[in-house]
């Protein structure tokens, strides 16, 4: 069987702390995509190179602080595309967090959040769609978050999306409307663009020490980097438009769940065990945060599993 992103070029931005940037891009390089990973770390970069190179794929490292207008990023796009090809692939998934109050967001706070989180993607997609429409194909996955929708209420939960979310989940709710205003606009082009979010918290290590992930509210990075691939090598006719959560999408595609490499299955993550642990997830946002029916929005590629 063949790799499904062999001979692709993917730009996939974030790529250097271990989480869902890092397993997105070695999952694509282990598929044949030769991949440009930018961040601003380089020493993380540089990790995340000899990882894929270690599988036998291509990697150019391309340092950037994509929160800056002055450090690089308006020429990512075209650096990738002289030294790899045109990019079949953009991964968006950069991003700066925080929950605090509302009146405790500073301007510069704010400017940097949005420079990140929204205006950074904006810009690469502008910049690879042209060469994407001419080719008539073409992928975009945005990382977004739970952040991004709606608390219910009042009353309202009483988790930090809900009530500490206001400068983060802005963002993300913009980015959000950003992806389906795109997929609006390229739709019978050949071209696929989608926003993922986590299903729950990603077992990566900052997370795991900051004490985010326990037994029920967590996933693994692999489900992220599966779904990651699925949207970013998806038939558009099929899946365009979407704010899909992880394991509901591999759930709903029966998409298998590999490790990282793509070489083994990864026990307990197969599409027949996600309705299950999606429950525990919901249950533990209802229980903890009075948040209910937490993953029902009456949008595709989120059932109730309740």
């Amino acid at each position: 069987m063949g790799r499904s992103a062999e001979g692709r070029v993917a730009l996939v931005t974030g790529a250097s702390q271990g989480g869902t940037g890092t397993v997105a891009a070695v999952r694509l390089a282990a598929e044949g995509a030769r991949v440009a990973i930018t961040a601003r770390s380089v020493d993380g970069l540089e990790r995340t190179r000899v990882e894929i190179e270690a599988l036998g794929g291509t990697a150019l490292v391309l340092p950037c602080d994509l929160a800056s207008r002055e450090d690089g990023r308006e020429t990512l796009v075209a650096r990738t595309e002289a030294e790899l090809g045109p990019i079949d692939i953009l991964v968006n998934n950069a991003a700066a967090g925080g929950y605090k109050p509302l009146e405790d967001w500073s301007q510069d706070d704010l400017d940097h959040v949005m420079e990140l989180n929204l205006y950074a993607p904006w810009l690469l997609m502008r910049q690879v769609l042209p060469g994407m429409r001419a080719r008539g194909r073409g992928w975009i996955v945005n990382l977004t978050s739970f952040a991004g929708e709606l608390p219910p209420g009042p009353p309202f939960p009483t988790s930090r999306p809900a009530k500490t979310g206001s400068a983060y989940g802005a963002s993300k709710a913009a980015l959000n409307r950003l992806t389906v205003a795109a997929a609006s606009e390229t739709e019978g082009q050949g071209i696929a663009v989608n926003a993922l979010t986590p299903q729950a918290a990603i077992a990566v290590p900052s997370l795991v020490a900051a004490g985010w992930v326990d037994d029920t509210y967590f996933e693994p990075v692999d489900t992220m980097a599966q779904a990651v691939l699925v949207l970013a090598t998806c038939d558009p006719a099929r899946l365009h438009g979407r704010i899909a959560y992880s394991l509901q999408l591999l759930h709903e595609l029966g998409a298998p769940v590999l490790d990282t490499h793509g070489e083994h299955p990864v026990e307990g993550w197969q599409p027949a065990d996600l309705p299950a642990r999606i429950r525990r997830q919901a249950e533990h946002m209802t229980a903890t945060a009075g948040w209910p029916t937490p993953y029902t929005f009456n949008r595709p590629s989120t059932p109730d599993f309740a």
